[in-house]
């Protein structure tokens, strides 16, 4: 009986000991840092007063005085070739945006002016940006990056929007192109952007491509481009492998904080969203660290 508790004491002792030298034999994760640090990408500039899509410069200053420091920015071609931040040239973009009563109704589905835009009041009250005030805030805001929603796939009118980008910024400071991260819509793409300019940053957004997921691995494994897509494509599986290939893994576009802890416990490691902060983060309860 004393044989077999020594015996058991020993294996207890040896299992002890084991663990302890796995445990402190594991080289410490290093804390992010940059653009990889933010789990937050506000979309669209982010909410303001429970109002998406605004893609102004108050929800701009709005996110980040709750701690968020990646905004997505649609960037969109006026008719007279400047670049803006609008999702889209609709009659029910304009009705979102509160612009019945300051554009004319031939107007309001119509890709307009930048002056037209620039001098249109989102919501009454809230400022529009163009290119150029985007990387004045980014000047401003020396720990902000923007990501690009530019929605082009025509290898000549992505060349343009990226040229005005990269001006803009050479123009202020050619430091700002380094916290400005291009989202790509195919693979082409990327070729296509880094003619223009080689940013450090890349984000393949998933929703618009019919590639399979292999292909999408290989592609992140010879590339080292992060990636993004819909919430229901963001399998444990999938995800895992991504993640083992090397990208980040983002998810668009999330307002639900059940759904936002569910996809961090399938290794998800940031989201799109128009309502939650990065300071928010900080009381979801089950949130992976």
């Amino acid at each position: 009986m004393k044989r077999n508790k020594l015996i058991a004491s020993v294996i207890m002792i040896v299992a002890v000991a084991l663990m302890l030298v796995l445990t402190l034999g594991e080289p410490k994760k290093e804390p992010e840092t940059g653009f990889a640090a933010h789990r937050v990408i506000a979309h669209a500039m982010g909410g303001i007063n429970n109002k998406a899509y605004t893609n102004t410069q108050d929800a701009f200053i709005a996110n980040y005085e709750q701690g968020t420091r990646i905004f997505e920015a649609d960037l969109l071609l006026t008719s007279d070739d400047q670049l803006v931040a609008r999702h889209e040239w609709t009659t029910g973009m304009s009705k979102k945006l509160g612009q019945q009563e300051v554009l004319p109704p031939d107007k309001q589905g119509d890709v307009l002016t930048h002056e037209e835009v620039m001098n249109s009041p989102v919501l009454e009250l809230y400022s529009p940006l163009d290119i150029e005030k985007i990387v004045e805030l980014m000047e401003v805001y020396p720990d902000a990056y923007v990501v690009t929603d530019t929605k082009e796939l025509e290898p000549e009118q992505v060349t343009k929007q990226f040229e005005l980008i990269v001006e803009a910024a050479q123009k202020k400071d050619p430091a700002l192109l380094q916290r400005i991260v291009p989202q790509i819509y195919s693979r082409e793409m990327l070729g296509v952007v880094k003619k223009v300019y080689d940013f450090p940053e890349m984000i393949f957004t998933l929703y618009q491509t019919q590639d399979s997921d292999e292909v999408i691995l290989e592609f992140v494994k010879q590339t080292g481009v992060d990636i993004t897509m819909p919430i229901d494509r963001a399998t444990k599986s999938f995800v895992r492998q991504l993640k083992k290939a090397g990208a980040r893994v983002y998810v668009h576009t999330v307002n639900d904080e059940k759904e936002i802890v569910k996809l961090s416990r399938l290794g998800v490691d940031g989201f799109y969203t128009d309502f939650i902060a990065e300071n928010d983060l900080k009381q979801i309860r089950g949130l992976r660290k």
